[in-house]
């Protein structure tokens, strides 16, 4: 993977897209103190260095009648290729599963599921991830709380120009 450039006036673009991800390249201009244009362009290139993933609105879970966050660990009954690709797709079709990581520790997964009641919960459970071939446990957190919960990626780091392993260089552009 190629070095990316990354100037002072990308990382301010980056955090407002972060935090206003429909703000206009005018609006954006305004913040970051460049033209339009200039804003355009620097968007463009950080999508084709994909720097930006994509865009999307998020949405209030509560006011979708989503009342339930839960959390699980997975922990498959084998570890090869063949369960793995088993379970990935299956969950991967799941749209109550928002979230899907392969972790360290004593389980496999970890799994963020969002659904209406505690009654679909247990549904989802006992209909579908628990019936998935491989699925050896699974171990369930009920969130009572939201405390945080942001789509705002760190960029401090990219500021510090000699950190070892960076990937991402920054310039003074």
């Amino acid at each position: 993977m190629s070095k990316i450039t990354i100037d002072r006036y990308d990382l301010a673009l980056l955090d407002a897209l972060q935090r206003k991800g429909n703000a206009t390249n005018a609006t954006l201009g305004e913040q970051i103190n460049l033209s339009a244009s200039q804003i355009s362009r620097r968007i463009q290139r950080l999508e084709e260095d994909g720097i930006i993933a994509g865009y999307v609105a998020l949405l209030a879970p509560a006011a979708l009648g989503l009342g339930v966050t839960a959390f699980a660990q997975v922990i498959l009954e084998s570890h090869g290729d063949n369960a793995s690709e088993t379970f990935e797709s299956a969950v991967a079709a799941m749209p109550e599963v928002v979230d899907c990581y392969s972790i360290s520790g004593d389980a496999d997964y970890m799994l963020r599921i969002v659904v209406p009641d505690l009654a679909s919960f247990s549904d989802l459970m006992m209909k579908s991830l628990l019936c998935l071939p491989g699925v050896a446990r699974i171990k369930t957190s009920i969130a009572l709380q939201t405390i945080k919960q942001t789509h705002v990626l760190p960029l401090g780091h990219l500021t510090q120009p000699s950190r070892p392993r960076q990937r991402v260089r920054y310039a003074e552009n």
